[in-house]
């Protein structure tokens, strides 16, 4: 891991960080937290929230606009532009969430009464509930937060900072909404005219990372044939699907634990996970299915593509029928993002680990292995440097029971947000009042006695 390269303020950089920080306002960002969390925004159907944030940031002195990508969704830039000179910074996170808070949901979320898996807002305390009201509300009201106070510190930026939202963060595929999810969003961002120099992408977990992984999503089949429930089980022709498929989830999931093993490097060690299984029809239950499907998810390392990672499953597939060559197994890979690396050298990493740095009073350690995916991996392959950076997460000691697992996507403690939101602060200024050149970018002076 490449160590934090000390860099100090200025005895100006330091007076505006310390405005700036003074400016920055915990029940403010509660307030804002509570009314985007009170506005639902799954996946590809997020209009509502989005305009209101693009609303917000224009009531807060940036030049903001919803960006359509169709009549039901769209996303959110925010921009304030410094003196000129400098680098373009944005401060990123999706706007949708994981869920659709309602009955669709039900019965796979488990049970549906936890306050954080409603897509209406709910505060007690220094808490707020709601779907998505951590991740990525919580992230969202944080950034923006950031943005205001900087703004009414008056800090003389040479930069321009942006603030933008983007639907379609969450890693889902739904066909009904143009296919919205798998970081679509920020594809359309980024391939219509907004175009930072870096970027910071806020996540949960206290670390400063420097890449994420990508994914890749599969069906395995197991087939035989159709059945009936009145006949024996020596039957000639009849072969069960649901039994031989009982196998094969066992040993998927070992070769899954033994797959992330195999391909952990760098900060990231790719997880798989089986998440579904389907067969037949519950309302004919006297009928055996001829065909039993397992869906599953297997994270990409940055440094493995996703043709690699198809290749290995080929040869786990291969293997399995050779030990059990009465399995008649079939299979696809039906989504795959490649993931996304910068170097830990890189300015807006180590200026992100000096801001952590700065608030923790220790030196960043190295990081546990990450999982998770993010936009973060879509913005680094546009060519983004991206630091992500984020808060202790799931929260502790919530006066309301939440829901086990990914509960903490919606409970939020608000004073765990605001060490992120002053390391934040602390990568901005030290970003945002510099020249170009000393962030390692070419400058528009020297790029044009290039051309």
């Amino acid at each position: 891991m490449v160590s934090t390269t000390p860099l100090p303020f200025s005895p100006e950089q330091q007076a505006w960080y310390a405005k700036a920080c003074a400016k920055l306002d915990a029940r403010r960002l509660q307030a804002l937290l509570f009314d985007l969390t009170d506005i639902h925004s799954p996946t590809g159907a997020a209009r509502e929230a989005s305009q209101f944030m693009a609303r917000h940031l224009s009531n807060v002195g940036m030049n903001a606009s919803y960006r359509p990508m169709n009549e039901r969704t769209g996303n959110v830039v925010a921009e304030k532009r410094g003196s000129g000179g400098g680098a373009a910074l944005m401060l990123y996170a999706p706007i949708d969430t994981h869920l659709e808070g309602d009955a669709s949901d039900d019965p796979w979320v488990g049970p549906p009464d936890y306050a954080d898996l409603k897509p209406q807002a709910r505060s007690e305390g220094d808490w707020v509930y709601g779907l998505g009201a951590s991740n990525p509300k919580g992230m969202i009201a944080t950034l923006t937060e950031v943005a205001t106070a900087l703004i009414e510190a008056e800090v003389p930026l040479i930069g321009d900072l942006i603030v933008a939202m983007a639907d379609g963060g969450m890693p889902v595929d739904l066909a009904a909404r143009d296919h919205a999810g798998m970081s679509a969003g920020v594809t359309h961002l980024l391939s219509r005219g907004v175009a930072p120099d870096f970027a910071i992408v806020m996540k949960p977990w206290n670390w400063v990372y420097h890449e994420e992984p990508g994914m890749g999503w599969f069906k395995l089949k197991v087939k035989g044939t159709l059945g009936y429930a009145g006949v024996p089980r020596e039957t000639p022709g009849f072969r069960s699907s649901v039994v031989p498929a009982a196998h094969v989830i066992l040993e998927l999931e070992q070769w899954l634990i033994d797959y992330a093993e195999r391909n952990t490097s760098g900060a990231v060690k790719p997880h798989g996970w089986i998440s579904g299984v389907r067969a037949g029809w519950p309302e004919r239950p006297a009928f055996p299915s001829a065909v039993t499907e397992i869906f599953f998810d297997i994270r990409i390392n940055p440094r493995t593509t996703p043709g690699d990672v198809k290749a290995q499953f080929a040869q786990f597939v291969a293997a399995l029928r050779e030990r059990h060559p009465d399995f008649d197994l079939d299979w696809e890979m039906y989504g795959s993002v490649p993931g996304g690396t910068t170097s830990p050298a890189n300015w807006i990493v180590q200026s992100a680990r000096r801001g952590w740095e700065h608030i923790e009073q220790r030196a960043h350690p190295t990081p546990d292995l990450l999982g998770g995916q993010t936009d973060g991996a879509a913005l680094r392959r546009f060519g983004i440097p991206t630091a992500r950076i984020g808060w202790p997460w799931p929260a502790e000691g919530s006066p309301l029971p939440v829901a086990e697992g990914l509960g903490g996507m919606g409970a939020t403690y608000v004073p765990d947000l605001m060490p992120c939101a002053h390391k934040i602060m602390y990568a901005v200024i030290d970003t945002l009042t510099r020249q170009r050149a000393e962030l390692g970018l070419r400058s528009a002076h020297l790029s044009a006695e290039a051309d």
